[in-house]
């Protein structure tokens, strides 16, 4: 298949399956808050940990553009994004490995992979984050791949821009700068490189200092302890949270799990560059995702995620597992994994607990399978002035003001309660 249609193929496929399955009505979570700034059309003027900058301002610039209201705005960023990031992925493996099917598989495994999947069909920065991660990817790829040095100048600039997206990505920063010295004789892209990511990093302080900011308000926020907190956990907390970090691993990537490990080892082998420099990357990112203090942490692995699909494919490229690739079509058949495994444990009686527990937003059906059309809705659920058995404060309170900016505008609360 020839490689611009395989992109067309995999973005409008992955499109039409993220749209189709996204969410009927606004979730849980932080959804709603985005909502709300892209409604009030609130440009982010500051750059901390929370306010994710080019997000909020690239959806409200979409809806300025086309009209669309806040809601559908905010879906067809976060639908595109994904697809495009799947595509990036595709092409990342083309570029790597050279070999189509296997690029066309693995670009499908991560697509349909539970975390990113979850993610594409909500409202959250973190597809859009993981669109300019790929692209950071992209170009470090085509350089060791390829030798294509122009993309070590880009490599810098997608990484420094994904940094306005989310402050999370400074644990790539080390990753960037293995690159970076492993082509340092290339002075011509070398400096140019280095000073492209120090401006767009420093612009992020420069921005929050113009504004009466401390130099630390780029990687905190006043909305929470979390960073603080992940030092204070017990031995047994840390041994907890790396055995739910391999559970994500598993329920992401299922048998291909397998193909990842055999890929890194592959890489090792093969180009100890590449493998020291994206090893770097994988282990910050996925031991802070591990042990940071936050109930949904597992949002943070997906840049740990992109790698560990980058290694399925490299594994599957192997002269050692060819006889596995004519299976690789498995793959298809992930969807089918998910429910197979939800109904497995929904007739366990802990499962059964759980998700009378977490019923007011989904029950188990939120947390085990990825699509989110016909969810439980937080505007219904403020309006109803039902209580949640955990606090959702935050919220709600976001969900009022939305909904008293809808009743402004004649909206009435039976369409209220369908948004």
């Amino acid at each position: 298949m020839n490689k611009y249609l395989s992109v067309l193929f995999l973005f409008l496929l992955f499109w039409g399956i993220y749209y189709i399955g996204s969410f009927s009505r606004i979730p849980f979570a932080d959804c709603v808050g985005f909502v709300l700034s892209v409604e009030k059309e609130e440009w982010a003027t500051v750059a901390d940990a929370t306010s994710h900058f080019l997000y909020v301002n690239t959806a409200i610039l979409i809806k300025l553009l086309t009209g669309f209201n806040a809601i559908d705005a905010s879906r067809f960023l976060v639908v595109t994004s994904g697809a495009a990031t799947v595509t990036v992925i595709y092409l990342i493996l083309k570029s790597l490995i050279k070999t189509e099917w296997v690029s066309l598989s693995t670009a499908i495994v991560f697509g349909f992979s539970f975390s990113f999947w979850r993610n594409a069909e909500i409202i959250e920065v973190y597809t859009y984050n993981t669109l300019w991660i790929s692209l950071f990817f992209f170009s470090m790829i085509k350089v060791f791949s390829e030798d294509k040095k122009k993309y070590i100048i880009w490599s810098a600039f997608f990484l420094g821009v994904s940094l306005w997206v989310h402050i999370q990505n400074i644990l790539l920063i080390p990753a960037f700068f293995i690159f970076l010295f492993y082509f340092r004789s290339e002075k011509k892209y070398f400096y140019p490189s280095l000073f492209i990511f120090i401006g767009l990093f420093s612009f992020l302080f420069i921005l929050n200092i113009l504004q009466g900011l401390s130099v630390s308000s780029v990687y905190s926020s006043s909305q929470g302890t979390w960073v603080e907190d992940s030092f204070k956990k017990t031995p047994s907390q840390y041994l907890r949270d790396f055995f739910v970090s391999l559970a994500y691993l598993i329920y992401n990537f299922n048998i291909f799990v397998f193909f990842g490990i055999a890929g890194v080892i592959l890489l090792f082998k093969s180009n100890k560059k590449m493998f020291y420099t994206f090893f770097v990357g994988a282990v910050c990112v996925y031991g802070f995702s591990t042990f940071y203090a936050v109930s949904d942490n597992y949002v943070f692995f997906l840049p740990f995620n992109i790698i560990f699909a980058l290694a399925i494919g490299y594994g599957l490229s192997s002269v050692k597992y060819a006889s596995f690739r004519k299976f690789s079509w498995v793959c298809l058949f992930i969807p089918m994994g998910y429910i197979l495994c939800y109904t497995i444990v929904a007739s366990t009686e802990k499962a059964k607990e759980f998700d009378t527990y977490k019923k007011y937003k989904g029950g188990l059906e939120y947390y085990l399978l990825p699509w989110m059309n016909n969810n439980v809705g937080i505007l219904e659920f403020t309006l109803d002035k039902k209580e949640a058995p955990e606090p959702i404060h935050w919220m709600t309170v976001s969900a009022v003001e939305y909904i008293q900016i809808l009743k402004s505008k004649g909206y009435t609360n039976e369409q209220i309660r369908k948004l």
